[in-house]
This record gives structure tokens, C-alpha cells and sequence, in this order.
């Protein structure tokens, strides 16, 4: 299923990729902004929906902790500028969060699937490689 939900990723950017003006027009902050305000509501929302500790600012990302570890991806998935984790707060790791909230905030939601596309292997994923590999535990 995912790698079918990657396919379909891949070619919506491509198809993007060869139409500049409506790239530029989908990544314009108009445009993108909103998308990421969208989506650290929503991310606010489910993080107070399960979290069982405190919401609260650190390290550049809006933490929502010890949450059900079925809530989130890996050590932790950050949603617009939300970090969603059970307790993974080390200094490293929310250095790596901060750089997916700027990405996010640079993207939007047209974020998902560039995230999608770019591949499942943190390793090769070019968004995680921007937020540091060794930071975000992959090396």
C-alpha cells in the first residue's frame, strides 16, 4: 500500500516539477502558509486529544508528550509545528524536529507528499537529510 501512496506521490511532484508557474504558485507563502497553520491546528488538536503531559514550547517545536506510541511515527512525527512523541526530548532530536517545522512552514501541506516522494529511508529522504541525519538517530 505505501509504496503505492509513494508512486502516486512521486508523480503528482514530477508533474509539478514540469510546470514551474504552478509551482511556484502552490509554494508561494500565501499559499503555503496557511497549509502549515492547518496542520499544526490539527496536530495541536490530536496532541491534546492523547497527550499526558503538558503541550509546551522547546527547542523551536510545540511538544505534545507521552503520547500513545500508535500516534505517531518512529521516535516522533512533527505536524506543521507540532512534535508529537511519547519522550524522546533530547536536544538533538528537537533540533531535527525544528528544521521539519521550517520545512513545513516553507512547504505547507504540499509537504506530505514532497515528504511521500522523497522515499520511506530516512537515509536517502532528502527532507531528512536537510534536518541532519545524526540528529534525527538515523546514522
Amino acid at each position: 500500500m505505501l509504496s503505492r501512496i509513494e508512486a502516486l506521490a512521486t508523480r503528482a511532484v514530477g508533474w509539478t516539477a514540469r510546470r514551474p508557474r504552478l509551482r511556484r504558485a502552490l509554494l508561494h507563502p500565501v499559499v503555503a502558509r496557511p497549509g502549515y497553520w492547518f496542520a499544526t491546528g490539527c496536530a495541536l488538536i490530536w496532541g491534546g486529544a492523547l497527550s499526558l503531559g503538558r503541550i509546551r514550547p522547546m527547542g523551536g517545536v510545540i511538544v505534545a508528550r507521552r503520547m500513545p506510541r500508535w500516534s505517531f511515527g518512529r521516535g516522533g512525527t512533527t505536524i506543521g509545528a507540532v512534535f508529537l512523541t511519547h519522550s524522546a526530548l533530547h536536544p538533538r532530536i528537537l533540533r531535527h524536529e525544528a528544521v521539519h517545522r521550517a520545512q513545513w512552514k516553507r512547504y505547507g501541506l504540499a509537504f506530505v507528499p514532497l515528504y511521500v516522494a522523497a522515499g520511506q529511508d530516512g537515509l536517502i529522504n532528502r527532507f531528512e537529510i536537510e534536518a541532519g541525519l545524526d540528529d534525527g538517530g538515523y546514522v
